[in-house]
């Protein structure tokens, strides 16, 4: 069992929904990213999404894409961002962390180097955007024999006919992307969503987060009413973007969260 799925069973038997979040790893810097996510477990935060930085992303929006570059900037890599999750199990050895990016650095570094790196810095879990099912035996298949779950995206337009290949090989949970398009680009809206989850759960006997456009309180509630849980990425992203201190960004975390709970 994964940390993953303990939390999962942890939340289940308290009749409780998953709160997630996405932080890009170095944004804005090495310690002040650190600082907000040693942060996170305490603001009510139940899995952890880290951005592993890229120079061309394909599903983020404006938002994530410029936090990539301000971490690429002050020299984020990698090797940098497993160290970052390294050093958060210092303190935390429970939260799930899932790394979330492209496979480009995970081929440069080596899938065998990379996957006993991951296991070794904490990581429980991969979401690599740009690898399709058709394409598990690169990753998915290696990731599982080490012991990380392999999260799959499933969108609006994944239809009956694909969502068998697509839940084929994922363990963890299943991502459900609420919206067509980027990250940031439109708000969820739990009646377009609600029939969609529930396609998905008779299919696959996994939890199903929605992610893309929930941007507040309110809303983490709504999604997390008709799904197992709720992720926030963009909007605080946003919150570190515009200067927001540590302290201020996990205050509105916490809202998130109170959100999300209540679902």
């Amino acid at each position: 069992m994964t940390r993953i799925d303990a939390k999962f069973a942890e939340l289940n038997a308290a009749g409780k929904k998953a709160f997630v979040t996405y932080v890009m790893a170095g944004d804005p810097d090495y310690e002040t990213s650190l600082e907000v996510v040693k942060g996170l477990p305490g603001a009510g935060v139940d899995i952890i999404e880290l951005g592993l930085p890229f120079t061309d992303p394909m599903a983020d929006g404006p938002t994530i894409q410029l936090a990539g570059q301000r971490a690429l900037d002050g020299g984020m890599t990698l090797e940098k961002t497993l160290q970052l999750a390294a050093d958060f199990r210092k303190e935390d050895d429970t939260t799930p962390i899932v790394l979330m990016g492209y496979y480009n650095p995970i081929y440069n570094r080596g899938v065998d180097k990379f996957l006993e790196d991951a296991k070794a810095a904490g990581i429980d879990g991969l979401i690599v955007v740009d690898l399709p099912p058709e394409e598990d035996e690169e990753l998915c298949i290696p990731a599982q024999k080490a012991g990380l779950n392999f999260i799959r995206l499933a969108t609006p337009t994944t239809d009956d006919a694909r969502l068998p290949k697509v839940l084929q090989n994922t363990s963890g949970f299943v991502y459900y992307v609420s919206i067509t398009g980027i990250t940031g680009a439109a708000e969820a809206e739990a009646g377009d969503v609600g029939p969609e989850v529930a396609r998905i759960k008779a299919a696959t006997d996994l939890p199903i987060i929605v992610g893309f456009g929930i941007n507040t309180p309110e809303k983490a509630q709504n999604i997390a009413s008709i799904s197992d849980g709720a992720v926030v990425g963009s909007a605080i992203v946003s919150q570190i973007a515009s200067g927001k201190s540590p302290d201020e960004v996990l205050a509105f975390v916490k809202s998130l969260a109170d959100g999300a709970h209540k679902g």
